[in-house]
């Protein structure tokens, strides 16, 4: 009985150290890309995409998490939609081989390779953007992290979110058009998120 006991409990142990990683799909609701860089030295230019689907993972026993986000570049909006008189609006610009070029590169990602914890939640995500067809690392600060039970579900559904945001410079990823006056090259990303536990 004995050696049957302690074969058990050598079988259970695994098992329990996988129960601590939890799953998580993107809410494409409430995680919203924002972007912002300078414009002719006056202003900050401000936009956001409105598709992202994504899903996470977190073992805070081990420290460990992975991340995996999908944007759909044709769903940027900057708040100009109507043409006028003009040839186009600025966010059919960006849309562009000019810029995010939708048409040949209809999506901008990013998988992470480690997470940074500090106490028990994550605090920096280390990880590769592809964007253009060029993958480069960059790294995304959490801001915030709060976990519990969704009160819109009575508590059904278990949800993590928060804030996190990080830079780059766009034209390590071949977007160069504006440089080095008229648009910034110096990207800040920042997003609002929420994953339900799968």
């Amino acid at each position: 009985m004995t050696k049957l006991a302690i074969g058990l409990i050598a079988l259970t142990v695994p098992l329990a150290a996988a129960a601590q990683v939890e799953s998580y799909n993107i809410d494409p609701i409430h995680t919203i890309p924002y972007w912002e860089t300078d414009h002719l030295g006056y202003a900050t230019l401000r936009g956001h995409f409105s598709k992202t689907t994504g899903k996470f993972t977190i073992d805070r026993a081990a420290k460990t998490g992975t991340l995996e986000i999908t944007i759909q570049t044709a769903s940027l909006n900057t708040g100009d939609t109507e043409r006028g008189g003009r040839a186009r609006t600025r966010d059919d610009h960006l849309r562009s081989p000019d810029f995010f070029n939708v048409a040949e590169f209809p999506t901008l990602s990013y998988r992470s390779t480690g997470v940074k914890f500090k106490g028990d939640d994550p605090e920096v995500v280390e990880g590769n953007m592809t964007l253009l067809g060029v993958t480069k690392p960059v790294s995304l600060r959490i801001l915030r992290w709060k976990c519990g039970p969704d009160p819109r579900t009575a508590g059904k559904r278990y949800q993590c979110g928060g804030n996190a945001t990080g830079t780059f410079k766009r034209s390590d990823f071949g977007m160069k058009f504006g440089l080095p006056t008229a648009i910034g090259d110096e990207v800040t990303l920042w997003t609002s998120f929420y994953g339900f536990r799968t």
